[in-house]
């Protein structure tokens, strides 16, 4: 893969031009994650906040043993609410079960809803199922993006013992939570997830229809297979 020179990315990076960090950071993604880190970390504290989130971002794609503590602080500590969004959604690209503890403190303790949404998907995508009961209580939002996200996250870690708490939504009036509970009871194989299947195959929204029959085929598929 060829890629701009690290010389040339790295001065590119210190450039007065937002616009030229911005392509710099940019033009990362196709360098090697130990080579990329040390250059996105120039701009990790950049004045210009679009270009401190897009290197947040890039810190749980480009993974390294660095990425990880970084992403902690700056989860933890970072004034800037977009910021503490950015780096706790890096921290699910990054699947690492050592981020349960602070995302879970995240929901419950940050103020700012989409610092709590970022956490409540990452917490799904880390699979972890000691996340099931921060999920649940996730479930009680008044924030209908993060009821979304906890009933996808509960269907990623495969809670299906959380299958009775996600089935409140069925008769939801926003039809992407209950195409997120279509989706996720295909992760959660149980005889009330099958008849909430069929009930939202007949749902008057195509998408919710579609990713019931779809999940109503993944969970006979695995039942073959089991």
């Amino acid at each position: 893969m060829t890629y701009p020179s690290l010389d040339q990315l790295s001065a590119q990076l210190e450039s007065p031009s937002s616009r030229d960090r911005m392509v710099a950071l940019a033009s990362l993604r196709d360098v090697p994650a130990d080579e990329a880190v040390p250059l996105i970390k120039k701009v990790i504290e950049d004045d210009n906040l679009q270009i401190r989130s897009m290197a947040v971002f890039a810190l749980g794609i480009k993974q390294t043993e660095e990425c990880y503590p970084i992403l902690i602080r700056l989860v933890e500590t970072d004034p800037d609410y977009g910021i503490r969004a950015a780096a706790a959604g890096a921290l699910g690209y990054l699947a690492d079960p050592r981020a349960l503890e602070t995302l879970v403190r995240v929901f419950y303790e940050d103020t700012d809803w989409l610092v709590r949404f970022s956490a409540a998907v990452s917490l799904g995508n880390i699979k972890d199922p000691r996340a099931r009961e921060v999920l649940i209580q996730a479930l009680k939002s008044e924030e209908v993006v993060i009821q979304q996200a906890a009933i996808a996250a509960l269907g990623e870690i495969k809670a299906t013992e959380a299958v009775d708490d996600i089935l409140e939504f069925a008769q939801s009036e926003d039809w992407l939570v209950r195409q997120r509970l279509a989706e996720a009871l295909g992760n959660l194989k149980s005889d009330k997830s099958i008849a909430a299947l069929k009930f939202l195959e007949k749902d008057g929204h195509p998408q919710v229809s579609q990713s019931a029959s779809i999940s109503l085929q993944r969970l006979e598929e695995a039942s073959k297979e089991g």
